[in-house]
């Protein structure tokens, strides 16, 4: 495990923290626009039938929270009094019958996913009952992912063995920090009972644990962020994700209200990064992407070993889980092999196309051969730290020549990645060396064509 430690940044993080895409998809989000219509939804919808991957993955959107935490940069909305809980859950499964009456059944669903907002604000027969309406409509595969992100100060056994009865079977647990004073710096509530209690009830179900962290909050230093590490590593989670604060107080305002208690600068982060990094590593966590760590045995670590690790929007998976993504709810935003559909973030809005019977489209975006392409180049980055001209080649049905062709400024750039040790070249590979496995988003970014630097569109990338 050895050489998967980092090496020392040297000015690197000062010349790499620039603002670029997360890349969660390819073209970044940035790039929708509200020309793609209701109908062309429709079509993308039909056309997804024949498309690839052929699985169906389906995201599920709870914007409901107690209390908005100020480091958050998701689409959630206060309860309040829950006037709007019943209402938005009766058009999500209106939103449900009239999407999946375009999809082809005899395609299995691969992969449920439920993100926030907080969506263990919901009881859990709520949320059962969405897996139950989709049960009864399609088959699934062997052993699918039916995942919730989960606030730890609204857990208890009871909540967490009836989700388990209804299915689920790898949980999310939001800790960010095992710091009280972190979390009460930030507005977050703390967990209802010890972190490492909920894990075990958990572990004791049968479900899959997941710990997600960030770094770069208000209160946070390296030693401190160590010591948050150490105790969750003791957990022994089965998937453990570090995730690099995003400052974007343009979109996000109430996120200003952290720069008056004080960030950690760039270097500091980056410091944090490779501590927490380090200590994984050495725990024994295989590092996935971009900021997960799985235990070796996980099939993300088998993927990633053979070099076929996935990512959509719902996080990292690998090409027997992942599908063509489906999202329901405010700010969803579907993945098809043709392009992308998001819907609409207001939620009155939403509840009252629905309601009139129409699809809450916002804005979207329809993508080209090229981009197709392109996209290919960069989950290979994201995802598995290695291009591979040939295999892509080979995949997507185009000649090396024209390929390499398309990225022939990209490649001059990656060069100077070269230069400073990030990657390796040859005539067939791009390959991501330890040193620059924080910096693969600024790789991506230099690969892509359409890249261009801008300010207040992108969080920085340390």
């Amino acid at each position: 495990m050895e050489d998967q430690k980092m090496n020392k940044p040297d000015n690197l993080t000062e010349k790499y923290n620039v603002p670029v895409p997360r890349y969660t998809s390819y073209p970044p989000a940035t790039e929708f626009n509200e020309m793609l219509k209701e109908d062309d939804y429709r079509i993308l919808l039909d056309e997804s039938n024949k498309g690839f991957p052929g699985h169906i993955a389906l995201y599920f959107h709870i914007p409901f929270c107690r209390q908005i935490c100020h480091y958050c940069g998701c689409n959630a909305t206060p309860t309040g009094r829950g006037s709007l809980v019943m209402p938005y859950l009766k058009a999500l499964q209106k939103e449900i019958e009239m999407v999946t009456s375009h999809l082809d059944t005899v395609r299995k669903v691969s992969q449920i996913h439920f993100g926030g907002g907080t969506p263990n604000t919901l009881e859990a027969s709520a949320l059962g009952e969405i897996v139950g309406k989709i049960r009864t409509g399609f088959e699934f595969i062997d052993d699918p992912e039916i995942a919730i992100e989960c606030h730890p100060a609204y857990l208890d056994e009871s909540y967490i063995m009836s989700l388990h009865a209804a299915g689920f079977n790898r949980f999310s647990l939001g800790i960010q920090d095992l710091d009280d004073g972190v979390l009460n710096n930030v507005n977050r509530a703390l967990p209802a009972m010890p972190p490492e209690k909920i894990v075990d009830i958990i572990k004791k179900s049968g479900a899959s644990v997941n710990l997600d962290f960030i770094y770069g909050l208000p209160g946070q230093n390296v030693a401190s962020f160590g010591e948050t590490i150490g105790r969750a590593i003791e957990m022994r989670p089965d998937r453990l994700v570090t995730f690099s604060y995003a400052h974007v107080p343009w979109m996000k305002k109430h996120q200003a209200i952290l720069e008056k208690k004080g960030l950690p600068g760039p270097l500091e982060k980056a410091a944090m990064f490779r501590a927490s990094h380090d200590k994984l590593i050495t725990a024994g966590y295989v590092f996935a992407g971009l900021d997960h760590y799985v235990l070796p045995d996980d099939e993300l670590a088998v993927a990633l070993s053979e070099h076929t690790l996935h990512r959509n929007f719902q996080g990292y998976c690998t090409r027997r889980t992942t599908g063509q993504v489906y999202a329901f709810g405010i700010s969803g935003i579907s993945q098809l092999d043709g392009g992308y559909v998001q819907n609409t973030r207001n939620l009155k809005d939403y509840i009252s196309l629905l309601e009139s019977g129409r699809l809450p489209v916002d804005r979207g975006l329809r993508i080209t051969l090229e981009q197709k392409e392109i996209r290919e180049v960069i989950n290979e980055v994201m995802c598995n730290k290695l291009v591979k001209w040939s295999e892509i080649s080979e995949r997507l049905k185009v000649s090396r020549s024209d390929l390499l062709k398309r990225f022939e400024k990209g490649l001059e750039k990656v060069k100077d990645f070269e230069n400073d040790g990030l990657v390796t070249l040859t005539q067939d590979e791009i390959r991501v060396t330890a040193k620059g496995e924080p910096y693969i988003r600024n790789l991506a970014a230099a690969l892509d064509p359409a890249f261009s630097s801008g300010i207040n569109r992108y969080s920085k990338s340390v």
